[in-house]
C-alpha cells in the first residue's frame, strides 16, 4: 500500500471520527454545525499541506524540484496536444484522399 494511501485514510479516517463525535457531544446544533465546519476547513488545510508534501517528495525521488516537475507535465501535455492534433489532421487528409478516390462520382 503506498504511502499517499495511507496518508489520505488516515486523515479521512480522523475526520469521520471527528465529525461523529462533535455530532454526539451534548452541545447546541449552531454550535455542532460550526465545530463540524471549523473541522472541515482543518482538514482540508491539512490534507492539502500532506498533498504538497508528497508531491515534493515524489519530484526529489525523481530528482526534480517541484516547479520541474510541474514543467515537465506541462510539457508532456502539450505533446500530447500537439500529436493529438497532428493524428486528426492525418485521419482527416486520409478521410478525404479516401472520398476523393473511392466515391463514385457524378459526371
Amino acid at each position: 500500500m503506498s504511502s499517499g494511501k495511507i496518508v489520505t485514510g488516515f486523515i479521512a479516517g480522523a475526520a469521520v471520527g471527528a465529525i461523529l463525535g462533535v455530532l454526539f457531544a451534548p452541545d447546541k446544533g449552531s454550535e455542532t454545525r460550526k465545530s463540524i465546519m471549523s473541522k472541515t476547513d482543518e482538514y482540508a488545510s491539512d490534507m492539502k499541506e500532506k498533498f504538497n508534501i508528497m508531491l515534493e517528495k515524489v519530484a526529489q525521488k525523481v530528482g526534480m524540484t517541484k516547479e520541474e516537475a510541474t514543467e515537465f507535465v506541462e510539457k508532456g501535455k502539450e505533446l500530447f496536444d500537439a500529436e493529438k492534433t497532428s493524428a486528426e489532421d492525418i485521419k482527416e487528409h486520409v478521410k478525404s484522399f479516401a472520398y476523393q478516390k473511392y466515391s463514385p462520382h457524378t459526371t
